[in-house]
């Protein structure tokens, strides 16, 4: 090695070292940006795991155990099951939640799609009716349904005094069971019709409008456009809202627990609302986490579909 070479491979006394401090410091910043990016990760993962998953995990648990969160948890096997399953409610309760969810379907499914089809061909004023139908939404559950309460009164409710002015005789909304659970539907339906209306307009507005065009100049009217043009172009997005209708009207609760009580006669008692009448009413919390094993095992088989269809709209 020649005395020049070794004087390029040795940095001389006083020479820098080739790492400036502005490259440690954008290290350092690096570094910190990821650390920081990393704690809010965590943070995340935290809350849902302790609000999501942690109670998940304790209902199955409880569901095994007989538990009334005073006493040391007894752990009982399939007694829990056995006791909820001979219950006379629990097959009200599953046929009525059944019943609430195809007629939710029926109504609160199709007139959504129906007025997202009439907003869509309007030409002015579409902005304000938009605002109009989603205000139902913007209401908390409790007030919307609180106000209905007043509509259903027997003898000052709206409803009532518009079958008076009509002379039919009134109706006794919650308090038959002809009609009750028909009553709660429609609550349901009128505090979510603005979020799947403003759903289906979003999916109406993405067909090309060529396509529209091309069936007028064939002579196609409104509810020919409808069948063979807006139904093809929206058919997963369709999909994917009755999936979602059923998860979410299986799970149905507030309506009758402010409104009716799960009466008349366990006419309008839910999966839900029963399952907290075990937990706080009778203080059972170990029948009340059985069903709500069993419903979560329901929901998990439509929400598995609801992920597939999703995945599906997403590639296309």
């Amino acid at each position: 090695m020649t005395v020049t070479e070794e004087r390029v491979r040795r940095p001389q006394p006083g020479a820098t070292d080739p790492r400036s401090p502005d490259d440690h410091g954008a290290l350092r910043r690096a570094v910190g940006r990821n650390l920081t990016a990393y704690g809010f990760l965590c943070a995340a993962l935290i809350c849902f795991a302790l609000f999501s998953w942690y109670p998940m995990i304790r209902e199955i648990v409880l569901s095994f155990q007989q538990n009334n969160f005073v006493d040391p948890g007894e752990w009982v096997g399939f007694d829990n099951f056995r006791t909820v399953i001979a219950d006379p409610a629990f097959r009200a309760a599953w046929l009525n939640t059944a019943a609430f969810s195809g007629l939710a379907l029926v109504i609160g499914y199709a007139v959504p799609f129906v007025l997202a089809v009439v907003l869509n061909e309007l030409k002015h004023a579409k902005a304000y009716l938009r605002f109009v139908v989603y205000l139902p939404v913007m209401l908390p559950p409790a007030v919307a349904v609180l106000l209905f309460k007043w509509f259903y009164d027997p003898g000052a409710g709206l409803f009532n005094q518009a079958l008076d002015a009509a002379h039919l005789p009134p109706l006794s909304w919650l308090d038959s069971t002809s009609t009750a659970l028909v009553s709660l539907v429609i609550v349901s339906t009128w505090m979510n019709l603005g979020t799947g209306t403003l759903i289906y307009l979003a999916a109406l507005q993405s067909i090309p409008g060529d396509l529209y065009e091309s069936a007028e100049l064939d002579g196609a009217g409104l509810f020919k456009r409808v069948w063979h043009v807006t139904i093809p172009q929206t058919k997963l997005i369709l999909l994917v809202m009755l999936l979602l209708q059923v998860v979410a009207t299986m799970q149905v609760f507030i309506e009758p627990y402010l409104l009716t009580g799960g009466g008349p006669e366990n006419a309008t008692v839910t999966v839900a609302y029963l399952m907290y009448q075990y937990a706080f009413n009778f203080g059972d919390f170990g029948g009340g986490s059985a069903l709500g094993l069993m419903l979560m095992i329901v929901l998990l088989v439509f929400s598995t579909i609801y992920l597939r269809v999703s995945r599906e709209e997403a590639e296309r």
